[in-house]
């Protein structure tokens, strides 16, 4: 007859059990340039100089800020800035563009025979570089950004995934020079971010 187990025994069993949930998300995240918040405000000089910012930013590991497809950085708003006038999108105008978009990811994904997959955001490197074919300015841009700013792979497919989102948001068949670049524009500031870490 077999022994029935220990505690320690359930709880080991236990322990090396994984279970893996997919997981289907999007990440909105937000943080200050420095500790106190004000590096890069017209006039103020922190007190420990650059490093402050640096080190800040440097708590943030470059294989998490990889895994990031855009960052912005934002100014602080101005008590003037309250008084503009609105924009002219409204949010139903961006929601619309957008799910327009969704509709031609969809469609695109369909039309190679990929109905399970609905949007840029799970299609993989290699489908990727397939879908984002650009002309040879662009992919010169992309190629001289890639050695410069010293992308890795992953880093290297999400410019390719918000450069061809970009084109599908401006009802665009093909992925431009700008496209490109405006992508690259997004990852700039993760690029600072890991060599100051």
């Amino acid at each position: 007859m077999r022994q029935p187990l220990e505690s320690g025994e359930t709880v080991i069993a236990r322990a090396n059990h994984h279970v893996t949930y997919p997981a289907n998300f999007q990440l909105v995240a937000a943080m200050n340039p420095c500790k106190c918040g004000m590096a890069g405000e017209p006039g103020h000089v922190c007190k420990r100089g650059p490093r402050c910012a640096s080190d800040y930013q440097g708590r943030i590991s470059g294989p998490l800020l990889d895994r990031m497809d855009i960052q912005i950085e934002l100014p602080s708003v101005r008590v003037s800035d309250l008084t503009l006038p609105p924009s002219k999108d409204t949010s139903s105008d961006v929601a619309k563009r957008v799910a327009q978009a969704r509709d031609i990811q969809t469609d695109r994904f369909t039309s190679l025979g990929l109905s399970h997959l609905r949007s840029n955001a799970q299609a993989d490197g290699r489908l990727l570089e397939d879908i984002t074919r650009t002309d040879d300015s662009g992919q010169s841009l992309l190629r001289d950004a890639a050695e410069a700013m010293n992308l890795s792979a992953r880093g290297y497919h999400r410019v390719l995934r918000v450069a061809r989102t970009i084109a599908d948001l401006a009802g665009r068949s093909d992925v431009s020079r700008i496209d490109i670049a405006e992508a690259i524009s997004y990852r700039q500031q993760l690029a600072s971010f890991s060599l100051a870490a």
